[in-house]
């Protein structure tokens, strides 16, 4: 059978006379290339999923590969806001729900069927709902509500973990004590909210969690993520929105980090791309494989990656953590907005190594005052 490809739009390659065709030059046009290849490879991928054994958790495997590539793509389509107009970032966004609908449609299909079936007689049959044609085509203009806003990082992640498990983690963190260690065992990916004053450490369990990760609403918490990352397993994607006098060391990133709303917090992470959007009073330590970027921000202040995580984490390559541009700063001058953090000023390698673990003489907000979060 061959795999629908659903493409949201088609470039404009009616031309008046005279006028040259697109040149892939054009970041739109590159973009949408890139996108239709990329959604019909996971389609493809989709398609093989009733073609591959469930024995040993071969087929396991390829529906966490092909949600790390959705969450990745998903990701891309944001990062691409800058040159891409709303109502195309409206359609691609559309083509990412039919791609999750098509998953949860596939994977559901694999749940084993009930044998037997009660009915009732005492009660007419209900007329039943007129069936799709599975031949007929899915267009673009009738996928999803045509009001829905596009979600962002946060609520997408959430929504993914909501549809994969019915294990509510996050309320298991409520009724642990001392340092909580949520297992993540049987999700898919990793939604933290709304916690204040938790000391939270992921095992190496939540390795199988790490298609896509997200942090939002906390305060005066410490969040370490460095040991299932470590383990050949990084997130494809991360946010981290409206957190507050914390600590979050975030591990290895293989795509971007979204950091939004944040303030007089720490951030420790090791990523391919790093976008900051409105946060006040952030100091970030960083490994980048890009310029990280910041828009309607103030207080920055940026350090190089601790050498206790970069070897944990084993990341190597070209590191940009300092070469910062400011989207709203065009001025010839510096931007007054970061700067670098001087090293007298950054956190010890003792505390690093001895103190953000934690142990039982410790709260949370002793760990913060070490880290020089919180005042004394």
């Amino acid at each position: 059978m061959e795999t629908q490809v659903f493409i949201p739009f088609r470039i404009d390659t009616h031309h008046h006379a005279g006028m040259a065709e697109p040149k892939m030059s054009d970041p739109k046009e590159r973009f949408f290339r890139y996108f239709q290849a990329e959604i019909t490879v996971i389609q493809g991928q989709i398609d093989d999923l009733a073609t591959i054994s469930p024995v040993g958790g071969e087929r396991q495997d390829c529906i966490d590969t092909v949600l790390a590539g959705i969450s990745r793509l998903s990701n891309e389509v944001m990062d691409a806001g800058d040159y891409i107009p709303a109502y195309d970032q409206r359609a691609y966004t559309q083509a990412m729900k039919a791609l999750t609908d098509k998953l949860n449609e596939t994977t559901a299909s694999f749940a084993p069927k009930s044998r037997f079936q009660f009915k009732s007689k005492s009660k007419p049959a209900a007329k039943s709902e007129p069936q799709a044609d599975p031949r007929v085509r899915t267009s673009f203009s009738n996928v999803g509500s045509k009001h829905s806003p596009v979600l962002d990082a946060a609520k997408r992640d959430a929504a993914v973990v909501a549809s994969t498990s019915e294990k509510d983690y996050n309320e298991e963190l409520e009724q642990q004590s001392g340092v909580r260690k949520p297992s993540f065992s049987n999700a898919k990916s990793i939604s933290i909210y709304d916690h204040s004053g938790l000391h939270i450490m992921l095992p190496s369990t939540a390795s199988r969690a790490t298609s896509s990760g997200s942090l939002r609403d906390l305060e005066r918490c410490v969040v370490d993520m460095t040991i299932p990352t470590s383990t050949g397993a990084p997130f494809a994607g991360l946010a981290l929105k409206n957190i507050k006098n914390s600590l979050i060391v975030a591990g290895h990133v293989a795509g971007p980090v979204h950091i939004t709303g944040l303030q007089n917090t720490v951030v420790v992470v090791a990523a391919r791309q790093v976008r900051i959007h409105e946060c006040k009073n952030v100091s970030l330590y960083l490994h980048c494989a890009s310029h990280p970027i910041i828009e309607d921000c103030s207080g920055m202040r940026f350090a190089p990656l601790p050498e206790f995580y970069a070897s944990k984490l084993g990341v190597n390559g070209e590191n940009q953590w300092d070469q910062v541009d400011d989207f709203k700063w065009l001025k010839t001058e510096p931007s007054p907005n970061w700067g670098i953090l001087p090293e007298d000023e950054r956190i010890s390698a003792d505390v690093w190594q001895n103190t953000v673990c934690g142990s039982p003489s410790l709260s949370t907000d002793d760990i913060l005052r070490r880290a020089d979060i919180l005042s004394s």
